[in-house]
C-alpha cells in the first residue's frame, strides 16, 4: 500500500491525499459507510458504488463474528467476496462493542471476555485473537484491539485503560506480523490513539502510536459523549504529534460540521454510522441544513430532496414523497433517505477536497459550518 499526500491548505491543517490499496485507490479526505454486518444498512452494493461514490466501507469485527461466522466467510473467500464488494474494506476490531456492553463483559490484561447480544453465549476476544479473526475477515485495514474509555471517564481510570491498550497493541502487531493474509492481497494493522480528554494522555499515546511506523494510524474514544470543543482540541493535539506522511482515521466521527472541522485539523479518514441511522428515522442532511422530514410542513412540499442541485438518488423523489413513506412506515423510505445521507457525505469531502487543491478550503469550511447546522 502507498499513500500520496498532494496538496496542503495554506490556511489550515487540511490536506488532501490518495491511499493505493490492492482493491483500488481512495481520495482524501474521505467518509467511509458503516457496514456493520456485512450491508450499509438499507443500501444496495450498486448505490453505493453508482449514487454514493463510496471508496471504501466499513464492516465489524465483534458482529462478523458472530454472525455469519469465521466459517462462512472463509469458506466465501473473505468478505469482500462474500458481500460482493470490490473495493477496500476496514473493519473494527470490535473494541467499541466491547465497550458498549459494559454490563455484560469483563477487562483484563489477557483480553476481554463477553456475552453475546444475540443470544448471551460467552466469548473471549484477546489481541491475538482478533487479529487472527480480521484476517479471516479480510479487510485491507485492519484495526488493533484497544479499549474505549467512557465520558466522562476518571483520570486514573483512562490512564489505566491506555497502559492496557498500549500493551494491548504491542501483541497486536507481533500477532500481525507472524501471520499472512489469507485471500491474496496486502492488509495493513492500524493502532489507536486513546487517552480520553486528557492531553497528557493523549499526548502519551500520540507519541507511542507514532513510534510503530505503522500504514496509517487512528484516533479513537471521542464523539463519546464529551463536548465538541474537547474532541476538536484532542484531535488538534494528536495530529500535531501523528507522523504527516501517513493517514489519519478519526473513529465514529461525525456530524458534517464534525467532518469539515476535523478536515481542517489535518483527518484524512471518517466513519460514522449518523447518515444512515438519522436518515431511518427521518432526519436528512443537506447544503443548506438538516431536514426532519417527518415534519407536517413537507406534506405539500414537492421540490426535489437537496434544494442545491446535488441530487444523490433519482431526482424525481420530492420531500412529500419521503415524507409520505415514512409516515407510513414503507421501507423504501430508509432506502431512498440512506443513499440520499450518504450521498451528500460522499459529496461533502469530495468538496472538502477540491477546495483544498484549490487553496482555498478554509472561507469554504467556514461558510459550509454555519449552513449545514441550520435546522429547516
Amino acid at each position: 500500500m502507498k499513500f500520496e499526500l498532494e496538496h496542503s491548505d495554506p490556511q489550515s491543517a487540511a490536506r488532501a491525499g490518495k491511499i493505493h490499496t490492492d482493491h483500488g485507490s481512495i481520495e482524501t479526505p474521505i467518509f467511509m459507510p458503516v457496514g456493520t454486518a456485512g450491508t450499509v444498512k438499507a443500501v444496495h452494493q450498486r448505490e453505493l458504488k453508482a449514487d454514493i461514490k463510496a471508496q471504501i466501507i466499513l464492516g465489524n469485527t465483534y458482529h462478523l463474528y458472530l454472525r455469519p461466522g469465521l466459517d462462512v466467510l472463509e469458506q466465501a473467500g473473505g468478505l469482500h467476496q462474500f458481500i460482493s464488494w470490490d473495493g477496500p474494506i476496514l473493519t473494527d476490531s470490535g473494541g467499541y462493542q466491547i465497550f458498549s456492553l459494559a454490563a455484560q463483559r469483563k477487562l483484563k490484561e489477557e483480553g476481554a471476555t463477553f456475552k453475546s447480544h444475540i443470544d448471551g453465549s460467552s466469548h473471549f476476544f484477546s489481541p491475538e485473537g482478533v487479529m487472527d479473526i480480521q484476517r479471516t475477515i479480510g479487510a485491507d485495514f485492519i484495526m488493533a484491539f484497544d479499549e474505549c474509555t467512557p465520558y466522562p471517564c476518571e483520570k486514573n481510570y483512562a490512564k489505566h485503560s491506555l497502559d492496557l491498550t498500549h500493551k494491548w497493541l504491542d501483541r497486536c502487531i507481533q500477532q500481525f506480523h507472524a501471520t499472512d493474509a489469507k485471500y491474496g492481497y496486502q492488509q495493513e494493522l492500524l493502532p489507536i490513539v486513546q487517552g480520553s480528554v486528557y492531553p497528557d494522555l493523549r499526548k502519551k499515546s500520540a507519541e507511542y502510536i507514532a513510534g510503530k511506523n505503522c500504514f496509517a494510524n487512528a484516533i479513537g474514544g471521542l464523539s463519546v459523549g464529551e463536548p465538541a470543543e474537547d474532541m476538536y482540541a484532542m484531535t488538534e493535539l494528536v495530529c500535531d504529534i501523528l507522523p504527516k506522511e501517513k493517514p489519519r482515521y478519526l473513529m465514529g466521527v461525525g456530524t458534517p460540521a464534525n467532518i469539515l472541522e476535523c478536515i481542517a485539523l489535518g483527518i484524512d479518514m471518517f466513519d460514522c454510522v449518523m447518515p444512515t441511522r438519522n436518515a431511518r428515522h427521518g432526519l436528512l442532511f443537506t447544503q443548506y441544513g438538516i431536514i426532519n422530514i417527518r415534519n407536517e410542513k413537507w406534506k405539500n412540499d414537492f421540490s426535489p430532496l437537496d434544494e442545491s442541485g446535488h441530487t444523490f438518488v433519482d431526482s424525481s423523489y420530492t420531500k412529500a414523497y419521503l415524507r409520505h413513506l415514512l409516515v407510513c412506515n414503507e421501507l423504501l423510505a430508509a432506502q431512498i433517505a440512506s443513499v440520499h445521507n450518504l450521498g451528500f457525505y460522499l459529496w461533502l469531502v469530495k468538496e472538502a477536497r477540491q477546495k483544498i487543491k484549490e487553496g482555498d478550503f478554509l472561507s469554504w469550511k467556514n461558510k459550509m459550518v454555519k449552513q449545514v447546522t441550520q435546522r429547516l
